[in-house]
Formats: C-alpha cells, structure tokens, sequence
C-alpha cells in the first residue's frame, strides 16, 4: 500500500498497468473560425517559421502569442515550436544560439543593441511519464555534472530536471501548462492546431491547466508563480483560474523552498515588469499566496499600497503598456527605500556623517533583502547610485547641478526624487526646479543657479541675528526633505569651495556645453534603461 502511495505521488503506475495520457484530437481551426489578424504577427516569427518549412520542417508561432493574437493583442514576445532539433534549427540562422539546461532551446537573433528582437524556437518534446525518466537524488540545485549525459530526470519529488526528449507534436501539446498556451499558429496557411480545447477556453475566458493540476505543479513549481501572472494579465480581459487549477495552489507553495534563489527572482521580476504589477499583487492577495513565495516579493506585496511604492509600481505598468523600457533596478529601489531612509536617519540621530550613513544603510538594506541573488552587479549597483543621489538633489548652487545632470544615472535618479515629491515626501518646487534645469540650455541653467544663490542670500540677511551659537561638531539635522536651504557641502561627493557653499565671493566657473542630460530628458518614466 504505501509503495503503491508512493508512487502514484511519482505520477508512477505499476508495471504493466501504465495509462496512456490524453494526448487529446487534432483540430485544425481556420480563419474564419479563429478570426486571427495576421497584421499583428511579427515578420521576424514569420520569417523564422518560413525558414524551418522551406527546409522540410514543422514549424508554428506557439504559447502565449497565439493566445494574445486569438483575443486581438499584439504580443510582445513571439516563440516558434518545431520538429527540428535544437543543432538543424541553429544551422539554419546566421545569429542563433543553443541556450538552456533544463529544456534545450534556440534564440534566433534579429537586430543589435537595444533595438535586437529575439525569436525563442523550442523542438516539440515527447511525453514521458516520471516512471521513464532517470531518478536523481537532489533537485533543481543538482549540479551540472550530476545531470551530464540525462535527458529526462525527475528529483524524488517528481520535479523534472531535464527535458530534452523529442517527440510528436500532440506529445509536445500535452507537455504545456494552460490549454490556452498550447495552441500552434501557422502564419503562412493562418491554421490554428489545437489539442485540448484551448480555443473554446479562450472564448469562455477560463484559465485550465492540461492534466492534474497538483501533478503539473510538482513537475515544475514555477508554474505556481505562472498561474498568478495569466491570472493578473488576463483578468481585464475576464479571465479566470478554473476551480480545479486554483485549488491546489496554495498546498503547492511549499514546492518553492526547492526552487534555486535565483529562479525565483527571476520570476518576481517577471510578476512585477510585464505591465501588470499592481494586477499581480492583488491576484495574489485573492488566491491565497500573499506570503511565502519568495522573501523580496513578500516585501513589495506588504508595501504595495503605500502612496510611494503604488506611485512606482503603476508607473512602471505605465511605461510597459506605453512600449518604453523598464529596469528592475529603478521598481526595487522604489520598494526598499524606507529601509534605506529609516536606517539613514537611525544613523544621523547618532551623530554619524551624513554620506557614510548613507552608504552603511545601504548596504545593510542588501545584505537583508537582496542577498547575494542578484550577484551584486549591474542591479545593485544602479540601485546604490539612485539611492546616493537623493541628498545630492538638494545642492543647487556652484557645479554640483551641471555634473549631476550629466551622470549616467540622473534620469532615473531624478524620477525617483520626482515619485517621492508626487508621494508628499519631499516638496514639488524642488522636483520641479530640476526638470525645468535638465532641460534647459548651459545660459539658462546658469541663471538658475544664480538666482538659487540670491535667494538663499536674502534668506540669511532676513533672518533674526541673535547671539552666536557654537557651531557644532556635527551636522545633526535630519534626512534632507528637498528644502531650498539644503547644503550637502561637507560631504564627499560635492567639490564645491566654501565661498560657493556659503554664497558669499562666487568664483569662476567652469562653461558646460555638453548638452547629453537636456537632450536625453525626455526619456523619463520609471526605468529609462533596459536591464
């Protein structure tokens, strides 16, 4: 009996015994039926899927595009699903490139630098039950060794480690998670080859995962995560989980303690950057899995309605339905800026300068939310320069304003600083004062800062002369706010002399005439960069 137990929770059947799965009927959908636009079809795909049929192949746009095209969205993302192997489909594009462990597939590569559009071209893959694959003792962390030489492995759990077995394609349509990801488009004939009712469940609005919905999800936990994003993508358009798909969910979460660290940023990024982060959050308020997924996402789903991080997060899904670039540096600093700003204030309350309590607060907000996940690289570093910016917003006399606008850095810098004036942390005038100098000319900019510089004058000649105090060791004042008396000039990152910081016998400045920062401006929004 309890062996019996055992491995039905394999998805094992004893010998001799073994269920055929349902592998499901062709049907061939056509346009009048399915009403696709073919207008909304990236040429790339078609060209890439024209590419494999002129060379003897199967080949069709598959997954989620053939699902957006089948509710009249333009995908953002084309994959093609083909019975060549990964090594023919590479032979046959100029740019293309195996990538993967776990599931082998191509990137065919059109285009170069930011404006580069990936084609992700998968080989049909074949069924194969947990009792066919090869048991390994470990799971998703199992090194690359151990796995050498495997095609189809499962850890003791029954998570699939390698899936490189190819096959038909009615095998490679059981093989996917939701019937409405398993649909395959031909561009060239506009047929739609469905197996498991995907287009009925398209026009019913239902969310259905193929097979056992707790069997998928002890195959690959991520597709918990998964469930959550099409839930929250396509809620708008009237989607929802099926029952059965929704109730194991919440007992499934618990397979995520097994997924690598770095998988599982991945995912979150996915849930937050994809134009439906503040949908994501609360569908999973809704279903239960609020906590518990993955420690940072926990952190942004706690402070989601927050004026400062709801302010971040919808105007990341703006910039992602507008077609602009996001980076998962400018969304996080968003969310973890209180721990900074707390601790930075913690800091100066015990007399410590201002700039290293920055920097230590800093780096303690990484050592507990980030980790070592991100590798402390690009991300982290955009994240420190944003965050070390902030104070220096205040400085608006001498040369510190004509270098700033000239870092790398200052657009998403200054459109952090402009969330926190729209959130009532700091003041508008400020916010407003550096949008207009980012724009402005080198003469313009000049007379800006001078008149900055006349009016914190006559702010120290209006105020009332009483006896001299002893100045005191220490600046103790608070987090600066955005005030226009606010004077970083004892601090490392601002060269300005003592006559500049005090207005007193300007000196001679130095003419800026690059004029990058003013012509890059209108670039702002939440991320002006790709990641």
């Amino acid at each position: 009996m309890i062996k019996k137990f055992i491995d039905k929770l394999l998805g094992k059947s004893p010998a001799g015994t073994s269920k055929k799965p349902q592998f499901g009927k062709r049907v061939e959908i056509p346009v009048s039926v399915h009403g696709i636009d073919p207008s909304l079809v990236d040429e790339r795909a078609i060209n890439v899927v024209r590419t494999l049929k002129q060379a003897g192949f199967e080949a069709y746009v598959v997954g989620g595009a053939v699902r957006d095209l089948l509710v009249g969205l333009r995908p953002k993302d084309f994959d093609v699903a083909t019975n060549a192997t990964p090594e023919q489909v590479k032979g046959l594009f100029r740019r293309a490139f195996i990538i993967g462990r776990r599931f082998r597939i191509v990137h065919v590569v059109y285009g170069r630098g930011r404006e580069h559009e990936v084609i992700e071209v998968s080989t049909f893959r074949a069924y194969l039950d947990n009792a066919a694959a090869e048991q390994v003792a470990g799971n998703e962390r199992t090194s690359k060794s151990e796995l050498a030489g495997m095609k189809h492995a499962v850890d003791s759990t029954g998570r699939v480690l390698r899936d490189n077995v190819w096959g038909p394609q009615e095998e490679d349509a059981v093989r996917r998670d939701f019937t409405i990801n398993a649909m395959y488009y031909d561009p060239e004939t506009q047929i739609v080859v469905d197996y498991h009712n995907g287009l009925k469940d398209s026009k019913s609005r239902t969310l259905r995962m193929i097979g056992d919905a707790a069997t998928r999800y002890r195959e690959d936990p991520v597709r918990i995560i998964r469930a959550v994003r099409f839930a929250a993508k396509l809620s708008p358009l009237g989607f929802k989980l099926e029952p059965k798909t929704a109730g194991p969910l919440v007992k499934s979460q618990k397979l995520l303690n097994d997924v690598p660290q770095s998988r599982l940023f991945d995912e979150m990024l996915k849930l937050l950057q994809t134009g439906h982060a503040l949908a994501s959050i609360e569908q999973l308020k809704v279903l239960g899995l609020a906590t518990g997924i993955y420690p940072l996402l926990d952190v942004v789903v706690e402070r989601g309605e927050q004026p400062f991080v709801a302010a971040a997060l919808k105007d990341t899904d703006r910039r992602v339905g507008e077609g602009k670039p996001v980076a998962p540096s400018f969304l996080l600093a968003c969310v973890l800026w209180a721990d900074v700003r707390d601790g930075w204030a913690q800091r100066l309350k015990s007399g410590q300068h201002s700039h290293p309590a920055l920097q230590d607060a800093i780096e303690d907000v990484f050592n507990a939310r980030i980790g070592d996940v991100s590798g402390r690289g690009k991300l982290a570093g955009d994240m420190r320069e944003i965050w070390l910016m902030q104070p220096r917003f205040d400085k608006r006399v001498g040369s510190t304003p004509f270098g700033m606008v000239e870092q790398p850095r200052f657009r998403a810098s200054f459109d952090f600083m402009r969330l926190r004036a729209d959130a009532g942390e700091i003041d508008e005038t400020l916010a407003d004062w550096w949008q207009e100098f980012s724009m402005a000319s080198d003469e313009v900019r000049q007379d800006m800062v001078d008149q900055v510089r006349a009016e914190q004058q006559q702010q120290r000649k209006q105020a009332p002369k009483g006896p001299r105090a002893a100045k005191p060791a220490r600046d103790p004042r608070p987090i600066p706010t955005g005030s226009q008396s606010g004077d970083e000039s004892s601090e490392p990152e601002f060269p300005e002399s003592a006559a500049d910081s005090t207005g007193d016998a300007p000196r001679k400045r130095r003419r800026r005439r690059r004029g990058g920062a003013a012509r890059g401006a209108g670039e702002g929004g939440s991320a002006p960069s790709a990641e």
